[in-house]
């Protein structure tokens, strides 16, 4: 059970973006990311885009730093990861 978070470095909307994960369940991501007072607009199916500014303060709180490569495992391997060909299917969970 851990949230996991990748350097930043996918560049949009003037900033540059980390992506936020959980290999357990998106309960204990959303749990995450609401203490830590990220918007639920940031939410992707699977995971949270957060700003580089962002960052340094969401490993202090407990998120795990890993590259990309091992987030991307670590999410498939949860059976959370969303795949790109289904992402355009499937809708946003409802926020609640």
């Amino acid at each position: 059970m851990t949230v996991l978070i990748d350097s930043p470095m996918w560049p949009a909307h003037g900033t540059i973006w980390s992506h936020l994960v959980s290999d357990d369940s998106l309960d204990e991501l959303h749990a995450f990311a609401a203490a830590n007072e990220i918007p639920r607009r940031g939410f992707d199916l699977d995971h949270y885009d957060v700003p580089e500014h962002r960052y340094d303060a969401l490993v202090a709180a407990g998120a795990h730093p890993v590259g990309n490569r091992e987030l991307v495992l670590r999410l498939r391997a949860s059976g959370l990861r969303v795949p790109q060909k289904e992402r355009r299917n499937r809708a946003m969970p409802p926020i609640g």
